[in-house]
């Protein structure tokens, strides 16, 4: 019996629905998923395993087109990476965005030497009409990709984008162990549950002023401790982030702990601490303690 694996890179503007579709191909939430636009920060790798087949899918940030912090250019470059180690690219993009979005993408896949899907996503937000207008666009722009009209979110057409993928891959023996779901570790995905839960609990720029590292973690058998703290770029998000009486970081840590709980199946006890770093974004030092290494 033969065996394909492959990388699936899934890329893209910010916010069009990449971490979505990865978890809806992955069939577990390994990527953060709200509105807020830049969710995604990292390149993080979802294996599926079958018993001829391992596709390691990849979720990629969006690409940012004027980076303003070193942070910003090490996401870009998970983006540059996703290119050049791809078997299949998947080029998502949202239907309502202006095409000049994508002008950037269009020229470097225009040249790509590796196979290239197009998926029109959010086909249940617009018209048949527009969809098969987008479809025709995209046929004449990149003629030699496959192009795909499908809805993350709901699942529509998810099953069988997962079987033309499939049917792309290369012969290859499997790149990693059977048995491994991703490439991360428990420590990253804490510290993305947490920053979830700060993109979904706090507005304006909190969000993206700020990161998480997990500091201490310590398992025994019935329970987990875990320290974490949250850098901040300025002494005013600090105290956003705490609230009144710490009523705000009470709310925001019970959240992250509850989906903790379910992601490592124990009681966890969590602390969350605030620290302010004016310069995070752009301190070498300090990003590759948060994994920022292309």
């Amino acid at each position: 019996m033969t065996h394909k694996a492959g990388y699936v890179n899934i890329i893209g503007n910010p916010n069009v629905g990449k971490s979505t579709l990865m978890n809806a191909l992955v069939g577990e939430k390994l990527s953060i998923i709200t509105s807020k636009a830049q969710t995604t920060r990292h390149r993080i790798l979802g294996i599926v395993n079958g018993e001829n087949f391992q596709i390691v899918f990849s979720d990629t940030p969006g690409i940012i087109h004027q980076p303003a912090y070193k942070m910003h250019h090490v996401m870009n470059q998970f983006v540059e990476t996703a290119f050049i180690d791809a078997d299949l690219i998947l080029f998502m993009i949202d239907i309502s965005d202006p095409v000049q979005h994508h002008a950037s993408t269009i020229e470097k896949l225009q040249h790509s030497k590796v196979p290239v899907f197009v998926l029109i996503n959010k086909i249940d937000l617009s018209d048949q009409p527009r969809v098969e207008q987008a479809v025709a666009f995209w046929n004449e722009t990149l003629p030699a990709a496959a192009v795909f009209p499908l809805a993350a979110l709901p699942g529509h057409n998810v099953a069988y984008l997962f079987e033309q993928i499939l049917d792309k891959l290369p012969e290859s023996p499997p790149y990693f162990p059977k048995d491994e779901l991703t490439d991360k570790s428990m420590r990253f995905f804490i510290a993305e549950i947490i920053r979830e839960k700060i993109l979904l609990n706090y507005k304006q720029e909190i969000p993206y002023s700020v990161e998480v590292a997990v500091d201490a973690y310590e398992e025994t058998e019935k329970l987990i401790r875990i320290q974490a703290i949250i850098f901040a770029a300025r002494d005013s998000q600090k105290a956003i982030l705490i609230g009144k009486q710490g009523s705000a970081i009470k709310k925001m840590g019970t959240q992250a702990r509850t989906d903790i709980e379910e992601f490592v199946g124990k009681k966890v006890f969590l602390e969350l601490s605030v620290k302010v770093n004016k310069n995070w974004r752009d301190d070498e030092q300090m990003l590759r303690r948060f994994g920022y290494e292309a």
